[in-house]
């Protein structure tokens, strides 16, 4: 499948939505197709072109790894986990096909603005699932707790970097849902300027 096996970009852009990461299926994207969803993730707004972001890819067998990961860090972020907050981490570890960890990585100390770098961040990530969606995959964007362990950091991130979140990537296995979205009214007016 290709980019040009969509009617048109609007399309794509008005019919993406999010996918539930535990009822993606098989096929995810293939290695030539997780390359291209990469290389157009990073084609995004980036002032001083910084490439303030890395894409962390977690392969098939390396699923174990990080399941093992989240039951030593599980209980790092929350002392009172039971039975089933470790069931539910370890199935986060094996949810859908392909799993790409979105990690931010801020220059520091630079003329353009951490905050500006950090929109770079989140403009790669929306890039990465509308391409998904436009091979014909659905994407997931998770965070949770694991994006905000010290530990599950560590095993992503240089110093100072962190996680942006969890790209979870598949074949729906159910049909999407399509969810409320705010009123253009409710988001959206028209510029008032201070009086002089």
């Amino acid at each position: 499948m290709t980019l040009n096996d969509r009617s048109t970009p609007l399309s794509l852009l008005e019919t993406r939505r999010s996918g539930r990461p535990r009822e993606m299926i098989a096929p995810g994207p293939s290695a030539a197709e997780l390359d291209q969803i990469l290389t157009i993730a990073a084609r995004t707004p980036d002032h001083g072109k910084l490439a303030p972001w890395r894409f962390v890819i977690v392969e098939t067998e390396q699923r174990g790894a990080l399941a093992d990961l989240l039951a030593v860090a599980l209980p790092e972020c929350d002392p009172l986990a039971g039975p089933a907050h470790h069931q539910k981490a370890h199935d986060f570890a094996h949810h859908a096909p392909t799993l790409v960890v979105l990690v931010a990585a801020p220059v520091p100390d630079h003329k353009i603005p951490q905050w500006e770098q950090s929109l770079s961040v989140g403009a790669a990530g929306m890039n990465l699932l509308s391409a998904a969606h436009a091979l014909g995959y659905v994407g997931g964007w998770i965070t949770g707790w694991p994006a905000y362990s010290d530990r599950v950091r560590d095993a992503f991130c240089e110093p100072g970097e962190r996680i942006a979140g969890f790209m979870f990537l598949g074949t729906p296995g159910v049909e999407l849902q399509e969810r409320p979205r705010p009123a253009l009214s409710a988001v959206a007016r028209r510029w008032d300027p201070p009086a002089a």
